[in-house]
């Protein structure tokens, strides 16, 4: 595999959204079901009229990722039918989410005939409580039996981590992070946990992070992976050199996807547009009409540019200097959130955590902004 991972004009992305779990966290909000079993065939039969209505006018993707959901839920076979669909280029980076309690030896040998170079474990703790209070069902020997199949197969494989469930001491947090280093991952993903509307985390304020405690744990993590080799190319991603999620990148860049399945997002030429939420109302108007539209907007120029500084800022490449004014820059730089080297501002480890007050700062400065 070409492990190309900056991101290029042109490239041009492809989502794919499986809304099925065997079980929903207690803080997930996505668009996901549990029982719908009986929805996979027709639900692929959808995406597939969905890509099959659409191909003709896009580009080849130089990215495809399988998101939900649990992907590797649905059965290998469906799964790759749909990725068959897809016109993509040669060195195309295909990313498959996996429950590491859903990964077999055939579920991986199929993926890889079919061309998928990457998955991405939903690990989020090594310690069992933890796991529990996030209502996650695998354990941590599954993770370890996944990352064995994945090494097999020779695909590349992310790690990603939640960190704040209360009752997760700063000793669990570092149990954690000590047991994925040794699992020696080419890319970590690592997110606090926030509380979502409409959950059970929701509900219950007892069990609602701490900032404090999520700022620590982000700190402790960032350490050790800067240690450890990793580039923190994002505020929540590290990865080794020739890891990085191009799939990822082009979000990040503004680039332009193509969103399939349910509740997917597309961005096109400055349009965003995605599909309607539920995976039945998506089924039936795939039959009736071929799309499932939903709704759409158009962003102004300024707003657009807006937006790309403040993605920008997220990752090391950071925004042009003069994106912030002479006195914020002077104000970051004295509280040690930002560093200048020539004509770009970055996030320092401390300005990561206090991303969004930089962020609100940022002012356009035209063509040369981008």
């Amino acid at each position: 595999m070409n492990r190309r991972t900056d991101f290029a004009a042109g490239d041009f992305g492809v989502y794919v959204h499986i809304p099925f779990c065997s079980k929903r966290c207690d803080y997930c909000a996505f668009a996901t079901w549990t029982g719908k079993d009986a929805l996979f065939r027709e639900y692929t039969d959808a995406v597939v009229r969905e890509i099959q209505s659409a191909r003709d006018s896009l580009p080849a993707a130089t990215s495809i990722f399988f998101g939900g959901g649990t992907p590797s839920l649905l059965p290998a076979a469906q799964l790759m039918h749909i990725l068959d669909e897809i016109p993509r280029v040669a060195d195309c980076e295909i990313t498959v989410e996996c429950n590491p309690d859903t990964v077999t030896t055939d579920l991986f040998d199929e993926y890889v005939a079919h061309g998928v170079n990457r998955v991405s474990f939903g690990v989020q703790s090594m310690v069992p409580h933890v796991l529990e209070s996030l209502g996650r069902t695998h354990n941590p020997q599954n993770v370890v039996a996944a990352v064995e199949q994945a090494r097999r197969v020779g695909v590349l494989f992310n790690l990603d981590l939640i960190y704040g469930a209360v009752g997760e001491s700063m000793e669990d947090w570092e149990r954690t992070v000590d047991a994925v280093l040794a699992l020696d991952a080419g890319h970590f993903s690592a997110y606090a946990l926030t509380v979502e509307a409409s959950t059970p985390l929701a509900a219950d304020t007892s069990r609602h992070p701490d900032d404090d405690d999520e700022a620590d744990k982000y700190e402790r993590l960032s350490v050790a992976l800067d240690a450890a080799g990793y580039d923190n190319y994002e505020i929540s991603n590290w990865a080794r050199e020739g890891h990085e999620s191009r799939h990822n990148l082009l979000y990040w860049a503004q680039g332009e996807y193509r969103g399939y399945g349910c509740a997917a997002h597309s961005h096109q030429g400055g349009r965003r547009f995605w599909n309607v939420r539920t995976p039945e109302r998506f089924i039936e108007l795939l039959r009736a009409t071929g799309s499932a539209e939903s709704a759409s907007e158009q962003l102004e120029p300024g707003a657009r540019e807006l937006e790309g500084l403040q993605l920008a800022l997220r990752t090391r490449l950071g925004v042009p200097t003069g994106a912030l004014s002479d006195a914020d820059r002077s104000l970051f730089l004295e509280a040690g959130w930002i560093s200048v080297d020539g004509p770009r501002t970055v996030l320092t480890r401390s300005g990561r955590m206090m991303a969004n007050a930089v962020a609100v700062r940022l002012q356009t400065t035209g063509p040369a902004a981008s």
